[in-house]
């Protein structure tokens, strides 16, 4: 199922109002969709390397109104479904405690969910069902989302066809030990 899905994603690549499809994949992967707007953008951008910031522009407003969605996910439906059922199971107070946990680092956890291949919108949900303030849930998801969009669009304009291959094999390796670097580094200033 998941290949007839990137396969119909890549399709819409050809059609006329691709930019639009690209907006919607931004906006739904950001909440429920599990194919990364990226399979769509790259092959916009080598058609059209000139649009290339206009693209990941589209990308990265639509990915952050997604991201609200799947905020108001977690805020709006997570206490009528989800706290019921943990409260039965005698969970409420870990809970809590994750919530506690949760927004001490969240600011990291909506970083490196944005820029990295970790599904955004688990980051999305878990960001509104714990509360996270939702000015620095937006400004945070803005700033990753841009930094992972426009560094791609970057790569795709100067490079062209041949980075391709890198940018779907190991762009996100590349992203995530840029993570794991900068994350460590603030925590060694901290801590050290």
């Amino acid at each position: 199922m998941l290949k007839s899905l990137y396969d119909w994603t890549m399709g819409l690549a050809a059609h006329k109002h691709a930019i639009w499809a690209l907006a919607f994949i931004a906006f739904i992967e950001a909440s429920v969709f599990p194919i990364p707007p990226d399979v769509l953008m790259i092959p916009l951008i080598l058609a059209q390397p000139k649009r290339a910031w206009w693209i990941a522009t589209v990308s990265l407003v639509a990915s952050v109104l997604g991201g609200l969605l799947g905020y108001a996910i977690g805020a709006f439906f997570y206490d009528s479904i989800g706290a019921p059922i943990l409260e039965t199971l005698g969970k409420g107070d870990a809970v809590a405690e994750f919530n506690d946990r949760f927004n001490d680092y969240s600011f990291w956890a909506v970083l490196i969910a944005g820029i990295t291949p970790f599904p955004f919108k688990v980051i999305t949900i878990l960001s509104g069902w714990t509360s996270m303030p939702l000015a620095i849930f937006v400004t945070t998801a803005i700033i990753a989302r841009a930094f992972r969009f426009f560094i791609v669009a970057a790569l795709l304009w100067k490079f062209g066809a041949p980075i391709r291959d890198f940018i779907e094999k190991r762009l996100g390796l590349v992203f995530t030990a840029f993570m794991i670097l900068l994350v460590g580094g603030f925590f060694a200033v901290k801590y050290l």
